[in-house]
């Protein structure tokens, strides 16, 4: 890369403020959740009796709970199973309903009316209350959570491959290895899905953000890890008692929860526009 091109990447990204603060705010969560001894050296299970319900300071950047606890080590490990949950729940859902929408979109007939039919029934129904019920009937767990979260969101990766599928399949290429005796299996993975798997990554990109907040809600109602092993959502419920008197146990982890959800969407739009060329 020239050094002219490195200058105007540079002045490019400058001029998007937001777009860099995003991308330093998830950076810094990943390096969280891969090596949280970079940030603290707190013991994020065990508490000092005689330090509870401290409030923010330079020893305690969140203060500490109704047990001693450090919240900021807390925050800081609990970033790697509230990301190990998201990044799961994304992969189910990106990967089942990209399956579904391109095997409906491009044998078309009957498997595309009843895969359709399907999406509708699941899309029909609010994600968080679908997440809700596979989750009571697959158990609790952070495994668990993430599969029920992916499933309740596979309907708009489903529709979107869909279309994106409908959309090729009409191309000249397609028609082309078709004609020249390519089976409908090698079309679909050398020419159909390459094509339309651009804007479904995306929408992967967005939806990671919605993905913290409704694996984060679980754990918030109880469905998640086992205390006191850290995790967002149950961060933030563990803080409900304390409100009045130690405002920082909800604060701290809940706005951390809403950086990262923040962040995410502005990296997705971003992604989108330079997709569309914006």
């Amino acid at each position: 890369m020239s050094e002219l091109s490195v200058r105007n990447t540079g002045l490019h990204l400058l001029r998007r403020p937001g777009l860099v603060l995003s991308g330093a705010v998830i950076a810094l969560v990943l390096l969280a959740a891969v090596a949280p001894a970079v940030f603290t050296g707190q013991d994020p299970i065990a508490g000092v009796p005689a330090e509870r319900l401290r409030g923010p300071s330079p020893s305690h950047l969140f203060g500490t709970d109704e047990t001693g606890r450090d919240v900021f080590a807390r925050v800081v490990h609990g970033a790697a199973l509230s990301l190990r949950a998201t990044v799961i729940a994304v992969l189910v859902a990106l990967v089942s309903g990209a399956a579904l929408g391109l095997l409906a979109g491009f044998r078309g007939g009957w498997l595309d009316s009843v895969v359709m039919r399907v999406v509708d029934v699941v899309q029909a129904v609010p994600a968080i209350l679908l997440s809700l019920a596979l989750v009571t009937a697959l158990g609790f767990g952070t495994t668990n959570v993430a599969i029920a979260v992916g499933v309740s969101n596979l309907a708009a990766f489903a529709r979107l491959m869909r279309a994106e599928v409908l959309r090729v399949r009409s191309g000249v290429f397609v028609e082309a290895a078709r004609a020249s005796g390519v089976r409908w299996s090698g079309v679909l993975g050398r020419h159909v899905l390459p094509n339309a798997l651009g804007p479904v990554l995306v929408l992967a990109t967005l939806t990671f953000g919605t993905a913290v907040l409704e694996v984060s809600a679980l754990s918030f109602l109880g469905f998640g890890a086992t205390p006191p092993t850290p995790e967002w959502g149950a961060l933030v419920a563990g803080g409900r008692g304390f409100l009045a008197t130690a405002w920082w146990m909800t604060t701290f982890p809940g706005l951390t929860v809403a950086a990262v959800v923040l962040a995410t969407n502005r990296l997705g739009r971003a992604l989108d526009g330079e997709r569309s060329g914006r």
